[in-house]
């Protein structure tokens, strides 16, 4: 699944917001969170892992979810030129039109 697909979705991004601030965790503990069914979560992890923004591996008998942070470090790398050349954009247009300060004298 395309990364960006992956992230277009609220439950999806919920679910890396979790796993971001929580750390790895099991598809139990995720669902305390998320009011949804564990088969329904269990499609949006699976999504995740085919865009490769989550992992999952056993520890012991348990499957953990954690994030993987190469293709986001990858998207971010793509975005940032972009992000770049909008933060110009923006600064130019504050410098064009003033302060609020400047406009009142």
């Amino acid at each position: 699944m395309d990364i960006f697909k992956a992230l277009s979705d609220p439950t999806r991004r919920h679910i890396i917001e979790q796993l971001y601030h929580h750390g790895p965790q099991s598809i139990k503990q995720l669902g305390l969170d998320l009011p949804m069914s564990r088969q329904a979560l269990t499609k949006h992890l699976n999504r995740l892992i085919s865009a490769k923004i989550v992992r999952a591996d056993f520890e012991g008998k348990e499957k953990v979810h954690r994030l993987n942070a190469k293709p986001v470090d990858e998207l971010l790398r793509w975005l940032a030129p972009f992000a770049q050349r909008w933060d110009q954009k923006l600064n130019n247009l504050q410098t064009h039109l003033g302060t609020p300060d400047e406009q009142e004298n």
